[in-house]
């Protein structure tokens, strides 16, 4: 993910949580927050775990965790993920290699949707939300010989 924000923050000096975001307060005294769903093990750390951090000259780092979050992120234009990142990124269990695939998509470029280094086009997210649509299809109509699905 780019910046668009001119960079006038040069170091996050305090950072907190909440169940979805990180925060941060730069040293021009702005907050600045970023979605856990781009950090998985700091989303799934305890309190504890999150608390036990080391600031550097450029970031922020969880020693136990092996997690590290640059101060430049903080400037980041997309702290939120968009729909399409949020489906992926909540639903590690997707192959996306085999979902590229089946969808017919450049399984790096589809990961680079995912991460943020590129953007999909309105018309990509349509194409990519129905092979979504169409697994899910799928999966409902799946029945195993003898199991009851009500059950």
């Amino acid at each position: 993910m780019k910046s668009l924000v001119p960079l006038k923050m040069k170091k996050i000096i305090k950072i907190w949580f909440d169940d979805e975001w990180l925060y941060g307060r730069g040293d021009d005294e702005k907050v600045y927050r970023q979605s856990l769903l781009w950090y998985k093990r700091l989303m799934k750390a305890s309190p504890e775990e999150r608390g036990r951090y080391e600031f550097s000259t450029i970031g922020i780092h969880w020693p136990s965790l092996g997690e590290d979050v640059s101060f430049k992120s903080f400037t980041y234009d997309e702290a939120e993920p968009s729909g399409l990142q949020r489906f992926f990124l909540t639903h590690p269990e997707i192959n996306l290699a085999g979902f590229a695939a089946r969808a017919g998509i450049n399984a790096t470029l589809l990961r680079n949707y995912i991460n943020g280094f590129k953007k999909a086009s309105p018309e990509r997210e349509r194409e990519i939300l129905s092979a979504v649509h169409r697994l899910g299809e799928e999966l409902l109509s799946v029945s195993f010989s003898g199991v009851d699905s009500d059950a």
